[in-house]
């Protein structure tokens, strides 16, 4: 009986790792095309006339942006593991061509929300913006088809 015990417990302290796993992986969760619910810069809510325009695409590990008429495109590199978790956007074309955008995000079902540096230069650390810098923190929700 104590052997039957012990190789039980061996079969479920063995099985552990894989059904704990390391955090689940969000990259399916993270694609689709996410519009603009809430939107702030710097302290102040982002004009509602501008946010309904704005629209995200997620494919693999490229973005696209777009704002009106004009267009943003990059890659998109994630660190899901981080706490909190870290997005990094580096555009290829349009405005941001050059440039690397760091961020954190959470994304919970079909609610995104990302605080993005504009100015590139930190990472936020908490999902809210101050007055005088060019933190931008956008809750997305997902485009039902």
């Amino acid at each position: 009986m104590r052997l039957a015990f012990f190789v039980v417990l061996t079969l479920i302290l063995s099985s552990l790792p894989i059904a704990c796993g390391d955090e689940p992986k969000d990259d399916d969760a993270f694609q689709g095309t996410w519009l603009p619910s809430t939107a702030e810069l710097a302290g102040k809510m982002f004009p509602d006339e501008v946010r309904k325009t704005i629209k995200l695409v997620v494919k693999d590990d490229k973005y696209t942006v777009t704002v009106g008429k004009q267009v943003d495109q990059g890659t998109v590199k994630r660190n899901p593991t981080a706490k909190p978790k870290e997005i990094d956007i580096t555009g290829t074309d349009g405005p941001n061509k050059g440039k690397t955008i760091l961020g954190i995000y959470e994304l919970d079902g079909d609610t995104l929300r990302v605080c993005y540096d504009l100015g590139g230069k930190s990472r936020p650390t908490e999902f809210k913006t101050k007055e005088g810098t060019p933190l931008f923190l956008v809750t997305y929700k997902r485009e039902k088809p």
